[in-house]
């Protein structure tokens, strides 16, 4: 039974990482239905969290290693600068649109989730869903050349806003986006290319506090079992997000926040 609930809740991690519909606010909805301390369990956390990063990081891994080595190209190779500088231009959006929640997530972030109760959870969820079916139509001209520093602060402040569970960090950043009139894949792969920073620092702070603690040898398997199905899932949740976001059909998403959002202010009144 163990090691079926561990499975359960990598699966429900991986499934909602990707999605716009916050995979915080389904953890912290999970754990209030069933009443289970697993999901404070900080170790646990951390393998799950990591499935998810390598499924995505898998997805982006090639587009990944050649904005690494544009990076490097542009800072020391000066003949190739010029082939080199879209690339290296994206890096730094890429870092800007980073910074918004690097700095409130650093200073505020364990404020902000100790604030949060069921009744906040279902505002939340509320949020995503208006967010999401207000750009139901938008469709961009931009592609990745074409976005600007500005369009990165505000993306990042969207992103900043997810901070909060129960608001998708993907749904948010999806949402600015596509109010700065990026393509939907345009829109789809910054909206992950912001992922990893946070994702990496967050994992980091995690990795930390888990040297701190000590894990019983019982657990490991049921954590690596929940981190495998955590990946897996995550891996094509992330292919089935794909596929909406180009046909334009986020407002799916935005009709599932709202009946979470119902059902919470129902069942929790």
């Amino acid at each position: 039974m163990k090691y079926f609930i561990y499975i359960i809740l990598g699966i429900l991690q991986g499934f909602t990482e990707p999605l716009p519909i916050s995979s915080s606010g389904h953890l912290r909805l999970f754990q209030e239905l069933f009443n289970t301390d697993m999901l404070n369990d900080l170790n646990f956390e951390i393998f799950v969290n990591f499935g998810s990063f390598i499924a995505i990081l898998i997805i982006f891994f090639p587009e990944i290693i050649k904005l690494i080595k544009s990076f490097f190209t542009y800072i020391f190779n000066k003949e190739k600068r010029k082939s080199v500088y879209n690339e290296f231009k994206y890096c730094l959006l890429i870092i800007v649109g980073s910074i918004p929640v690097g700095i409130v997530g650093a200073l505020f972030k364990d404020q902000i989730e100790g604030a949060l109760t069921i009744k906040l959870l279902g505002v939340a969820f509320l949020i995503t869903a208006i967010s999401l079916f207000l750009v139901k139509n938008a469709k961009g001209n931009k592609d990745d050349k074409d976005i600007t520093y500005k369009d990165a602060i505000i993306i990042g402040l969207c992103q900043m806003i997810a901070l909060i569970p129960g608001i998708s960090r993907s749904g948010a950043v999806l949402v600015g986006c596509l109010l700065c009139k990026l393509k939907r894949e345009t829109a789809l792969k910054y909206t992950f290319m912001l992922y990893f920073p946070v994702s990496v620092a967050s994992m980091g702070l995690g990795v930390l506090d888990f040297l701190e603690t000590s894990t019983s040898s019982s657990l490991i398997l049921p954590y690596l079992l929940g981190m495998l199905a955590s990946g897996i899932v995550t891996y094509f949740s992330y292919k089935w997000l794909s596929e909406l976001v180009k046909k334009g059909k986020l407002w799916k998403f935005s009709i599932y926040c709202l009946a979470l959002a119902i059902f919470i202010f129902i069942y929790f009144r």
